[in-house]
């Protein structure tokens, strides 16, 4: 079941593209924005990340994080950031443990087919960790934009 508004998140701890551990207890942003996106270099996931990239200051001068994660290893994250300038960080949840806790990994279909994997969802928090929305089934054209909006709205 994906966690909801109202929901205390928990912390964890991923690596980013170069290695280095971030961890969510860490980050003493007024708001962090948490997206889950299914795949590194798809052309969806390509999309929210470079949105989220060209808007990241934005986001900065709201006092918020922003974090993206998905599956794939440090290497994916690297190649995804390097090929697209990618400003954001994104972490890699390579066993998907903390996407199951929050409960964006499950089953999915495209063209028929049945797999497992993320479910695009985002989360945003507030200062304490605590949920204060969520957005599932996200399409990603103007995503990053409809979060900034969200953000500056609460301030």
């Amino acid at each position: 079941m994906v966690l909801k508004k109202g929901d205390k998140s928990f912390d964890f701890a991923l690596k980013n593209k170069d290695g280095k551990l971030h961890k969510l207890s860490d980050i003493k942003s007024n708001y962090v924005v948490v997206y889950f996106y299914p795949k590194d270099s798809t052309p969806g996931c390509t999309i929210e990340a470079n949105e989220f990239t060209e808007l990241i200051n934005d986001f900065k001068k709201l006092n918020a994080e922003v974090i993206g994660i998905s599956g794939g290893d440090e290497e994916s994250k690297r190649k995804f950031c390097d090929k697209h300038n990618l400003k954001i960080t994104l972490l890699s949840d390579h066993n998907f443990k903390i996407s199951k806790k929050y409960g964006v990994y499950g089953e999915k279909s495209f063209l028929g087919k049945k797999f497992l994997g993320i479910n695009r969802t985002t989360f945003v928090l507030d200062k304490n960790k605590k949920i204060i929305m969520v957005y599932e089934n996200v399409k990603v054209q103007e995503h990053a934009k409809e979060i900034l909006k969200f953000v500056k709205n609460l301030n």
